[in-house]
């Protein structure tokens, strides 16, 4: 009997990613964690003959007592807010999508990992991949990051399928409105003085390693978003900001694009600038007494969100003389973010 097309097409895998999560707050669990994350050549690109003994054997062990501690006040009843999140975010898409579609949910370090993500849509027998990275911005150390451990994975099957990654979303209309909105939701309850955007920060080695023929010079190259930059981080980064601020009708000087979360204390390495926790210290002295703050690199709240920008961001604040920091809540499991991600795998 002939085959039809009706009974050879399979489902379309979706495999969504997020950076990762210790298994646990404790020290042993966070140092496993950071060993993991630190050790991969995107994200601290030294010769491994250096990376391996400075961070597993010098950085991590100092590292990791003060990170568990941090991540015991993030840590909820249902534990990591980025795995709790991410999981929602699955089952919420599932939804969406229907059965036509399996979507699998794995992080780039710990677990639940890629690995298992992608043996759940093998086993599957699925008729392709679709791999969505919930990093709006693309850099090498996040998304690329993720692209090599997928292809590295699936290299080692007998057989690959077709499988197309969603590279950036840095300025899709769902993943703009579903922030614009819960920014608006804030700026309904009070006035504000100044909107900060604060991106997880890159060195500017990683962007000029990146640079197409040149034409990144860490200025105004990043004043527009061209073919030359589109896989720029510091370019996306402005992009989103620019993005935002129209939908939630900032002028140019209503807000500031600015860069948190460096190293640099470590590897006394320039990171992009500037630097979030220098420019929310010189506000209050401008007249800028009460700041909205939003994290546009992350799509669900973690500790870079919570405890650095929500927590640690608003004490320097105070301090410096501020009346009032708001942290915008992330797009988490949102139900207008989760009918973006969806239209995203549509496209795609």
């Amino acid at each position: 009997m002939p085959t039809t097309p009706s009974s050879t097409k399979g489902r379309i895998g979706v495999l969504l990613v997020n950076l990762g999560t210790p298994d646990s707050p404790q020290t042993s669990d966070v140092r496993r964690y950071l060993n993991e994350f630190l050790t991969d050549g995107r994200v601290i690109d030294m010769p491994a003959a250096v990376r391996y003994p400075l961070f597993q054997g010098l950085i991590v062990p100092l590292r990791a007592p003060k990170s568990a501690k941090i991540y015991q006040q993030l840590w909820t009843e249902r534990g990591s807010p980025l795995l709790y999140h991410g999981l929602d975010l699955q089952k919420l898409v599932q939804e969406q999508l229907g059965k036509e579609y399996l979507v699998a949910f794995g992080m780039r370090y710990q677990n639940p990992s890629i690995e298992s993500a992608l043996q759940e849509l093998r086993d599957a027998a699925v008729e392709r991949i679709i791999v969505l990275p919930l990093f709006p911005q693309y850099a090498a150390a996040s998304t690329g990051s993720v692209q090599e451990k997928v292809m590295e994975l699936v290299s080692k099957w007998w057989v690959v399928p077709s499988i197309s990654f969603i590279s950036t979303f840095v300025d899709d209309p769902g993943f703009i409105s579903s922030f614009a909105t819960l920014g608006k939701a804030e700026m309904a309850k009070r006035d504000y003085d100044h909107v900060v955007f604060s991106y997880h920060g890159i060195p500017e080695r990683h962007v000029l390693k990146g640079s197409h023929k040149g034409y990144c010079k860490l200025g105004n190259c990043c004043n527009n978003y061209n073919k030359n930059n589109r896989y720029c981080y510091r370019a996306q980064c402005f992009e989103t900001s620019r993005q935002l601020a129209q939908a939630l009708g900032l002028a140019p000087e209503q807000y500031t694009t600015s860069f948190q979360s460096r190293l640099q204390s470590r590897l006394r390495d320039p990171w992009l600038q500037p630097y979030t926790d220098e420019v929310l210290k010189e506000m209050p002295a401008k007249g800028i007494k009460n700041v909205l703050a939003f994290s546009p690199a992350f799509v669900a709240d973690c500790l870079e969100t919570t405890i650095e920008v929500g927590e640690e961001f608003k004490e320097m604040f105070e301090e410096a003389g501020g009346s009032h920091w708001q942290l915008v809540p992330s797009l988490n499991s949102n139900p207008e973010w989760v009918q973006a991600v969806t239209s995203m795998i549509r496209r795609n």
